[in-house]
């Protein structure tokens, strides 16, 4: 049987509705344990069955439950009853939830919120394109923002003490102010203090900070600093050239246009010579 998730929004919309169908003056008695929950949720719960004018329970499934309560003779409603809905599904409320049921409605859930997005804009949200496209939308934001980790390796530089540069480093990453792309080149340096580090861990380092809802400023200033920490180097320098969707595609959308940002670190901040060979050599 498919399991299905009830979400809060929904069971606050159900209570919602009963509470708008039932007179103001009227309480609620929860049947253990789910149907506590509900009555807690109206603001009307009583703890004893006596006092309370209503019974609630979160589902009707056979029956069987209302049965047993009939001989209190109380109005019996439930946010769900299976009797005429949702009969072939297993209904799963959040009070109900293991952890990896926990983790399957959370994304449901957002994928509902990017239906939702979809229909406010007007797109036909059945029509064949769009029918799995919530879906795949989580989906890319799952494996874009959680990139692969890795450790940063270092070795002994062996007397190595001049500049190396590892340049046309391609990034992706999305900006934090209209989730718009934004993608380009960086070019990474560092001199030496003893110890180098392997040179797929230069691309690396752009790739995890750019994994990120970001901007371009704080991405060159993030690298830097990872290098500058992990390798303990005489200097590090960082430069980003990168394309703005969110300028081009919306806003003064000017085409062609690029962003180039600088971070220098050490000898590239203080020597001038150290600082005009990277910049030379990026040209």
């Amino acid at each position: 049987m498919e399991k299905s998730y009830i979400t809060w929004e929904v069971i606050y919309d159900r209570v919602k509705t009963i509470l708008e169908n039932t007179p103001k003056d009227k309480t609620f008695y929860g049947v253990p344990r789910g149907g506590q929950i509900v009555a807690g949720m109206t603001g009307r719960a009583v703890d004893k069955i006596e006092d309370a004018d209503i019974i609630i329970d979160d589902l009707i499934d056979s029956g069987a439950t209302q049965e047993r309560y009939k001989k209190y003779n109380k109005p019996f409603v439930a946010l769900i009853d299976k009797r005429i809905e949702l009969q072939n599904q297993w209904l799963v409320f959040p009070w109900e939830m293991r952890d990896n049921d926990k983790e399957e409605s959370v994304e449901e859930t957002v994928e509902d919120n990017v239906t939702r997005l979809l229909q406010f804009f007007g797109e036909d949200v059945t029509r064949e394109g769009l029918k799995d496209t919530p879906k795949r939308y989580v989906k890319f934001f799952q494996e874009f923002l959680n990139p692969p980790k890795w450790n940063c390796t270092t070795f002994e530089g062996e007397g190595y003490d001049e500049m190396i540069i590892q340049k046309d480093i391609p990034f992706h990453s999305l900006c934090e102010h209209h989730i718009a792309p934004f993608f380009g080149v960086g070019h990474i340096a560092y001199i030496p203090n003893k110890k180098i580090v392997g040179l797929s861990k230069l691309a690396r380092t752009l790739e995890t900070y750019s994994r990120r809802l970001q901007n371009q400023e704080r991405i060159t200033t993030q690298v830097a600093e990872f290098l500058w920490d992990e390798l303990q180097p005489k200097g590090v320098a960082v430069s980003l050239t990168a394309k703005h969707m969110c300028m081009e595609m919306r806003g003064v959308k000017k085409h062609n246009t690029s962003t180039t940002t600088n971070k220098l670190l050490g000898f590239f901040k203080d020597d001038p010579d150290a600082r005009n060979e990277f910049l030379n050599s990026i040209r």
